[in-house]
């Protein structure tokens, strides 16, 4: 697009209407319409009988072969239809590719996958046929339509959502918002019937294990930051990780996580499931993962974040990992980190590490307890020891890198004292700043840190 900030995309990848061997015209349509029809009806009745008999649902062969026995009867069914009425019939050939078609869009991720599959892409957006991507280097490009039309959109997003997770999500008119996780762990949010066309945003995480070293080579961190942050972590400190949006606040609480040694009990609280730290045993072999769960149709069934954060209480965890705190959960969250369950983390939305307290306070007052500000500033100052602030260096789109470290030292009314440790330089890159406080860098000591390494800033 010349003259502006989005490039046309010139890979050369066809739009879905385009693609070769693709059936066309009226009667591929209309098989088309009945498969899909069919079969998004065929596994939700089998995923409601699943649940009525107590059973688990399909694993994922299971569901292809349960979808392509569906399929195969429905072809057959619309055949006879056809012949009865004497229309026109497809070759046994171009149903088979519509019988593949539609297997492959209902449980994959259709049109996405050629988006999804590239590891340089990091944020998808969708409105309608319009479609763009930012990639790793913050570069941005337009796209080719992932559907032929509105309405397939919406059913490819509508499949997606009923597979996720552990329970289905509606996505419809009476449900105009949904969000969820992909297999990769993308996280997905989709809008529909409040905006003219449906809109599709996709968050990718292109790193699933991740480590301070990793971060540190790629720039995020220096040596000392490096040392510094795993040293916290082992000392069992309550750490807030901040900053923007895709500002890779999710990265860096798993780089944190990878510190925390194996045979720690952790609990996991999430409103989509994203971290995946059950997925990998060997690191993390005893993990429960909580999930926020959206009301029925009948508005019942909801279970919030601070519900799940005070089960998780009563759960025996050693740490409790919230992915992100963005509500009234900041209660309980705050709560657990203060009761003996310290190496807690969590994530949350600000612009610099000294608004983290601002933002957590204006949380606060949406929960029931209503605590005053000067309450809930002892409660912070009590349970919070740092906050990791994440930036976009100056002159570096699509970087990040650590810009504050600032250490809790106490409250005072309406304010929260804290010791800077790290302070954003002349590009936003972190540096030394001043010293831990005694409390603070004694617990560090005993665990190997050598406070020399935050006498000068060490980045590569």
């Amino acid at each position: 697009m010349p003259g502006g900030p989005w490039e046309a995309w010139t890979g050369g990848r066809p739009a879905p209407a385009d693609l070769p061997g693709r059936p066309s015209g009226s009667a591929a349509q209309a098989l088309r319409d009945r498969l899909r029809e069919g079969l998004r009806a065929a596994l939700a009745a089998q995923l409601r009988a699943d649940e009525d008999a107590g059973s688990a649902p399909l694993s994922g062969l299971g569901r292809e072969e349960f979808a392509r026995a569906v399929l195969v009867d429905l072809a057959e069914a619309h055949t006879t239809a056809e012949l009865a009425r004497g229309a026109l019939l497809l070759s046994p050939e171009d149903e088979q590719r519509i019988v593949a078609e539609v297997l492959a869009e209902v449980l994959g991720v259709g049109g996405l996958e050629p988006l999804l599959t590239d590891s340089t892409v990091e944020n998808i957006n969708i409105t309608g046929d319009r479609v763009f991507v930012r990639r790793e280097d913050g570069s941005r490009y337009r796209m080719p339509p992932i559907t032929g039309s509105d309405a397939e959109l919406v059913g490819l997003i509508r499949d997606l959502a009923a597979h996720a997770g552990v329970e289905e999500r509606r996505w419809d008119r009476g449900a105009p918002m949904v969000n969820f996780h992909l297999a990769d762990k993308s996280r997905v949010f989709a809008v529909m019937a409040v905006t003219p066309r449906p809109s599709v945003s996709i968050r990718r995480h292109r790193f699933r294990h991740v480590t301070l070293a990793a971060l540190r080579e790629n720039g995020t961190l220096d040596y000392g930051l490096e040392a510094l942050l795993g040293a916290l972590v082992r000392a069992r400190k309550n750490v807030v990780v901040a900053g923007g949006t895709a500002m890779g606040k999710t990265t860096m609480l798993l780089a944190l996580a990878d510190q925390i040694p194996q045979s720690e009990r952790l609990i996991t609280v999430e409103d989509v499931f994203e971290l995946g730290l059950d997925a990998d045993e060997q690191a993390h072999p005893d993990v429960v993962t909580l999930q926020v769960r959206e009301p029925n149709t009948e508005g019942e069934g909801a279970i919030s974040a601070s519900d799940l954060v005070r089960a998780a209480l009563r759960m025996s965890p050693d740490r409790v990992i919230v992915g992100e705190v963005r509500g009234p959960e900041v209660i309980p969250m705050l709560n657990a980190m203060s009761q003996g369950n310290d190496g807690s983390m969590t994530t949350i939305h600000s612009s610099t590490s000294r608004g983290v307290f601002t933002r957590l306070a204006s949380y606060a007052v949406q929960g029931p307890e209503r605590l005053p500000v000067e309450a809930t500033n002892l409660l912070i100052a009590s349970a919070i020891h740092v906050v990791v602030h994440l930036a976009e260096p100056r002159g570096e789109r699509g970087r990040r890198v650590v810009s504050s470290v600032r250490e809790v030292v106490d409250a005072d009314g309406t304010q929260i004292v804290t010791n800077e440790l790290y302070r954003p330089g002349p590009d936003r890159r972190g540096l030394p700043a001043a010293p831990p406080t005694g409390e603070l860098l004694d617990d560090l000591i005993d665990v190997g840190f050598d406070p020399d390494v935050l006498s000068q800033g060490w980045w590569a």
